[in-house]
């Protein structure tokens, strides 16, 4: 039984890492393409294969509810408060439908 010293042992760790990694980068290449050939032949988009407990990943345009008079930019009432909006009456910078529908929501 041969005892290899503690540099020995050290160099032939750093020769296997390499050989794993370099192994690894193989694998990846070759799982990457076969992924690429299956999503082409199925016609796979990427955000299909997403994980999401809640359901598909679907997005919809946010209405916008407020406009600024003097600059007309716009805010959905999602997310931070524009500076032009802070501290102000909201009911100044309703847009003509979103008062609708804000008062339908509230009857709802």
């Amino acid at each position: 039984m041969s005892v290899k010293s503690y540099p020995q042992l050290v160099a032939e760790l750093a020769e296997l890492d390499a050989d794993i990694e370099a192994a690894r980068r193989r694998e990846r290449a070759a799982a990457m393409e076969t992924i690429r050939e299956l999503m082409t032949t199925f016609d796979i988009k990427a955000n299909e294969l997403r994980r999401d407990r809640r359901g598909p990943y679907r997005t919809r345009p946010v209405e916008m509810k407020y406009r600024d008079p003097v600059s007309g930019r716009e805010w959905s009432g999602r997310g931070h408060k524009p500076a032009w909006f802070t501290g102000k009456d909201r009911s100044r910078f309703l847009i003509d439908g979103a008062a609708d529908s804000l008062d339908a929501k509230k009857r709802a």
